[in-house]
């Protein structure tokens, strides 16, 4: 199976269903199946066949014609491909109940997103240890980051409290940040900002309910 990034310039929806490949395949090695077709794969992925093997041609040959792809090896071809096979470190800013929540979400450390560093503004939180990591003041959070190479910043901040948090991060020289908050953030062209908004899926859902079904 070769594995050469032919195109740097992927689409966003392109990334964000080969997450969802990845996800798929996991639970496929999980259930005992070796070898799947592009056909059944698109099924499970909600996508249709030509998708996938379009999505997997940006970053080189995959499967066998005939045969399918090897569940394993394609695992490791997609994460090898998106740079998730190794650990990536990550700071989360705002120690409320959001943010405990995700400390306490196993998959991101199972998956080689490592939470190693907390911050809050709130004195009464500072010094805290909430699954195992002391919160930080932010004024501590440029030493910290470096010290402890981190690459990625969590928000989850209450809105009115977001853009100051990814000011902080930002100063801190993380380019990469994920925002909880249920508010837009500015920042300059060469940082990463993507927002885990669940309003905009409570919205759609409230939004199709009503279409298809009517009001209740």
């Amino acid at each position: 199976m070769e594995n050469t990034l032919k195109n740097t310039r992927i689409p966003r929806a392109t990334i964000r269903r080969l997450a969802t490949y990845i996800q798929v395949l996991e639970n496929l090695a999980r259930d005992g199946t070796e070898i799947i077709s592009s056909t059944p794969l698109a099924e499970a992925c909600g996508v249709n066949g030509s998708q996938i093997r379009k999505d997997l041609a940006y970053f080189g040959e995959f499967g066998i014609r005939g045969v399918g792809y090897n569940v394993t090896s394609l695992i490791a071809a997609i994460t090898s491909a998106l740079d998730v096979n190794r650990e990536w470190r990550m700071a989360l800013i705002g120690v409320g109940n959001l943010g405990k929540a995700l400390l306490n979400h196993a998959d991101f450390r199972e998956r080689g997103f490592n939470i190693v560093c907390i911050f809050d503004c709130d004195p009464f939180k500072i010094g805290e240890v909430v699954h195992g990591l002391e919160v930080h003041c932010t004024k501590d959070m440029p030493a910290l980051v470096a010290e402890n190479n981190i690459e990625i910043g969590i928000i989850t901040t209450p809105p009115e409290r977001a853009q100051r948090a990814a000011t902080h991060l930002m100063n801190a020289g993380i380019t990469s940040l994920l925002n909880f908050a249920s508010a837009r953030i500015k920042v300059p062209e060469h940082v990463n900002v993507e927002y885990v908004d669940f309003f905009h899926h409570l919205y759609s859902l409230a939004f199709n309910q009503n279409r298809f079904y009517g009001k209740s």
